[in-house]
């Protein structure tokens, strides 16, 4: 299993809105393997050193440093936190407080010290996390399997879950009425929707406030009677077709990689095809400069980022005039910065690869109204 600490909305909004006289960010891979956790743990050991030396240069005050990095030492010695790890590990601290998240993505390492939090790997782990929740529904049963971006694929207990459709007919809907119209295919119909409700009722318990997507294996018409009765508010539209119960967990997870593909590039496509038709109306940027004014604004209503690239800068808290400065505690990622900015005033915020962008962009910005 993996062991995931995603942030929620809410939480990313709180990370972005931080400022205090040292905020460190720190990211580095990890493995889910314990017996790596040496490894792991020396790794972090070598990127607090790099936070203390930063510290030092800065010109925050002795005994808050010490605080810092007191406590980021002491994530050495929490046995469960390198027992069950992911793919990477974020360590976002000030001298009040320390949080972790475990992240499925692999991570490269880096520890910066500014005012405010380094938040795009962050970003990158909850645009695209590559992970799903699989359905295998069939008249003989139902299994809830969950997949993951590099791991092997883990069942998933489902309390009350009916043990089948024939478990379903023995106890019989309570307003089973004596008419032959229950005869045949209709009455079929109708105790696979008492079945696919069942069904549905039992995952609520498993999949609630969770917003991961869920794909159907099943066959028709099973896997229609199914959507139209499931209240989980991610289904994807696409189907493992074909009956689940001789196809292993593996075979399952495999399957659900392509829709996974599918879905999230046609998300991809949906933002840049209203990219393109907003740019006739003046409504969208790749400029820097310009987004770093409408984030500041509250202008921004879409925003893609590249998730490899920044520069190191501040902008104007006023006005988002950007000032380029080099790296050190008193600066700060720019395009970082604009992607926090834009988080705070309710965009949608996607950390994306160079190559999902318009060429040679760091970013498109989808605006709220013409450009400033």
């Amino acid at each position: 299993m993996l062991y995931l600490d995603l942030p929620t909305q809410a939480e990313l909004k709180t990370l972005a809105a931080t400022r205090a006289d040292a905020c460190v960010s720190i990211y580095l891979p990890t493995t889910p393997n314990p017996l790596e956790a040496k490894a792991m743990r020396l790794e972090l050991a070598g990127l607090v050193k790099s936070v203390g030396a930063q510290l030092d240069a800065s010109a925050i005050a002795t005994a808050r440093a010490e605080t810092l990095v007191a406590a980021l030492d002491a994530l050495d010695e929490d046995y469960d936190l390198w027992r069950f790890q992911a793919h990477g590990l974020a360590v976002l601290g000030t001298p009040e407080q320390l949080r972790t998240y475990r992240l499925p993505n692999r991570l490269q390492p880096m520890a910066q010290v500014s005012d405010r939090f380094h938040l795009t790997p962050l970003l990158r782990a909850v645009t695209f996390p590559h992970e799903a929740f699989v359905l295998a529904l069939s008249e003989g049963g139902a299994r809830l399997i969950e997949v993951f971006a590099d791991l092997p694929p883990a069942v998933v207990e489902v309390p009350d879950v009916p043990a089948g459709l024939a478990a379903t007919m023995r106890g019989g809907p309570p307003d089973r009425p004596s008419s032959s119209r229950l005869q045949g295919a209709e009455g079929d119909k109708i105790q696979l929707r008492r079945y696919a409700r069942l069904v549905d009722g039992a995952l609520r318990v498993v999949l609630g406030g969770r917003d991961t997507p869920l794909v159907i294996a099943a066959t028709e018409p099973l896997a229609s009677i199914y959507r139209a009765t499931c209240s989980y508010s991610n289904l994807l539209p696409g189907v493992i077709e074909g009956s689940p119960d001789r196809v292993s967990d593996a075979e399952l997870a495999r399957a659900v990689r392509p829709i996974l593909d599918r879905h999230y590039a046609a998300q991809l496509d949906e933002i840049r095809h209203t990219f393109e038709v907003r740019s006739g109306q003046g409504r969208t940027t790749t400029d820097l400069a310009i987004a770093a004014r409408a984030a500041t604004f509250g202008a921004i209503e879409t925003l893609l980022v590249d998730m490899d690239s920044d520069v190191p800068g501040v902008i104007d808290h006023l006005d988002g005039t950007i000032f380029p400065v080099a790296e050190g505690a008193h600066s700060y990622g720019l395009i970082d910065e604009v992607a926090a900015r834009a988080l705070t005033t309710g965009a949608r915020v996607l950390a994306v690869r160079a190559a999902d962008l318009l060429a040679g962009a760091q970013l498109m910005a989808i605006l709220r109204h013409t450009a400033l």
